[in-house]
């Protein structure tokens, strides 16, 4: 790493203290011979313009100075570049930053980056219609969801949980969740075991490409893993909220319990439209950011990402 652009959201998750730790970050990295600036953005089109500037003016190396969020935001970018995204978590939940094994505090991040390497990792790959019916793709790096998770992200926008604070912005999801009329949609998919595509009525599919959340849940999608080229999908065939609940219930005691109507499978491709003409939108979410409704497609991309990490087992 010899030059590295910081991109920091004012909007993201995390104190303010966190937020002025970012200049001690700064300063870390300078005195690791590391050409370093800070670049602020309020906007997903003007984080993504700071990082084609941060491009052109020969950095290899950008870090997402935020939550999964703002790392997905850059890393629309940086896919199927030489260009390395490196992480300095300062957002609500810092999935990827847990899965990656990265210190949460800023500045122990920023060391620890002197020393990190690179890694080429796969990227989940989404399209769909956006919100105002435009079919359009985006990557993700943590997980896609459609169906419930992917509704509360259209009820209770990224915003809500500075304003509503996490407790109460939990408090709704659970309420929300609660009340979601569990509509099922359809989903077609291939495994490495089947000839043909697969196809399942379901209510949810999640496709997860990390193993550890960290937090209270941590392992979410069994077996799901950025070494591996394929996407980890849950699906609910099931309509009953309480499998739901056993299932996340089973992640929260870290045991690998068998749920009726929840399985896992290994794809590399899933394609969801509606079951039968919608009376309502079903949502699309990546890596916790609501992007559109059905239909559809998510896949992988192999070799799309470099993203700086701590030495990984062989």
């Amino acid at each position: 790493m010899r030059k590295a652009a910081l991109l920091y959201n004012p909007e993201s998750g995390g104190s303010k203290q966190k937020q002025r730790e970012l200049q001690s970050a700064l300063e870390i990295l300078r005195a690791g011979r590391v050409e370093a600036k800070l670049f602020a953005s309020d906007s997903r089109e003007q984080a993504t313009e700071l990082v084609r500037q941060a491009m052109s003016a020969g950095c290899d190396t950008v870090f997402a100075c935020g939550g999964d969020g703002t790392i997905n935001n850059i890393a629309q970018v940086l896919a199927k570049t030489p260009v390395a995204l490196g992480i300095l978590p300062i957002g609500t939940a810092n999935a990827l930053a847990h899965d990656l094994g990265l210190p949460l505090k800023i500045p122990a991040a920023a060391k620890a980056a002197l020393n990190a390497e690179p890694y080429r990792f796969a990227l989940g790959q989404i399209t769909c219609p956006d919100l105002s019916g435009v079919r359009k793709t985006r990557y993700f790096v943590v997980a896609a969801g459609v169906g419930v998770d992917a509704h509360m992200c259209y009820k209770l926008l990224t915003s809500a949980k500075q304003r509503l604070g996490m407790g109460a912005y939990y408090a709704k999801a659970w309420e929300m969740w609660f009340t979601y009329p569990m509509t099922r949609f359809r989903v077609e998919y291939m495994t490495p075991d089947a000839g043909s595509p697969k196809s399942a009525a379901v209510t949810e599919l999640m496709a997860v490409r990390i193993r550890d959340f960290g937090g209270v849940v941590r392992e979410l999608a069994p077996g799901a893993s950025l070494d591996r080229n394929d996407i980890r999908l849950i699906l609910c065939h099931t309509d009953r909220r309480l499998s739901y609940l056993a299932y996340v219930t089973g992640a929260l005691l870290r045991q690998k319990w068998t749920i009726p109507g929840i399985e896992l499978a290994y794809s590399t491709r899933a394609v969801c439209d509606y079951a039968e003409p919608p009376a309502r939108k079903i949502y699309v979410e990546a890596d916790g950011e609501l992007i559109g409704s059905l239909p559809a497609e998510i896949s992988i991309v192999p070799d799309a990402l470099t993203l700086l990490a701590p030495r990984r087992a062989a």
